[in-house]
C-alpha cells in the first residue's frame, strides 16, 4: 500500500494521524461525502493492511456490526470484514480484499437492514438472494465463493460500500428523502 499517493485515507478523520495502537476507529455516517467515493484497489496486503483490519475487527464488534468496509472508516481502499457468526458463539472474522460480485440469481427483500454508516435508520432493501464472490483474503490467497442468505445481503451491502453505494441509495425515493431530511434536522440542531 502506498499511502497518501493516490488519496487512500480520508484526511478529515482521525485515521490520518496512523496510531496503529489505538483500539478503534471512528465511523464515518451519513452525509460525509467520502462514503460516496468508489475505492480503489488494493495494491499489497502487508503488515500495515492487516494492522487496519485488526482495528476494524474490534471497531466493528464495539459498534456492534456484522460487517465494514474500508471507506467507513477513511480508508478508500477495496477491503472488508464480516462476521455473521450467531452472537452466542465463537467469533469468526472474514475478510475479502478486492472483492468483486460477479454473478447474481434471483431476489429477496431484506427486511429492516441497518448501517453502520446511516445511524438510527433500517429499511427493506430489494437484492440478489444468491451471488458469486471473487478475490483475495487477507493472506493473498485467491478465492471464489457463492452465498446465500444473510451472507449474501452482507456481503451485497459492504461491496455496495466499496462502489460509494450506501443502503439508502437502494430505497424508495420516499424514504430516502425522509431520512436525509431528518439528517439536516439534526444537523441544525447542533
Amino acid at each position: 500500500m502506498k499511502n497518501g499517493e493516490n488519496n487512500t485515507v480520508n484526511p478529515d478523520t482521525p485515521e490520518t494521524n496512523r496510531n496503529l495502537h489505538t483500539a478503534t476507529m471512528e465511523i464515518l455516517t451519513y452525509p460525509n461525502k467520502f462514503l460516496s467515493e468508489p475505492t480503489h484497489p488494493v495494491k499489497n496486503i502487508d503488515g500495515e493492511l492487516q494492522n487496519m483490519i485488526e482495528r476494524m475487527a474490534v471497531t466493528m464488534y464495539q459498534a456492534p456490526g456484522i460487517g465494514l468496509a474500508a471507506i467507513q472508516v477513511g480508508i478508500n481502499q477495496s477491503f472488508l470484514i464480516y462476521d455473521v457468526s450467531p452472537p452466542d458463539s465463537e467469533r469468526s472474522l472474514q475478510v475479502l480484499v478486492n472483492p468483486r460480485i460477479v454473478s447474481k440469481e434471483g431476489t429477496t427483500i431484506s427486511e429492516e437492514e441497518g448501517c453502520l454508516s446511516v445511524p438510527d435508520f433500517r429499511a427493506d432493501v430489494k437484492r440478489a438472494a444468491s451471488i458469486l464472490v471473487e478475490g483475495f483474503d487477507r493472506n493473498e490467497k485467491p478465492f471464489r465463493m457463492e452465498a446465500q442468505g444473510l451472507l449474501a445481503v452482507v456481503l451485497q451491502h459492504e461491496i455496495d460500500h466499496l462502489n460509494g453505494i450506501l443502503f439508502i441509495d437502494r430505497i424508495s425515493a420516499l424514504k430516502r428523502g425522509i431520512y436525509k431530511r431528518k439528517v439536516k434536522k439534526n444537523l441544525k440542531n447542533t
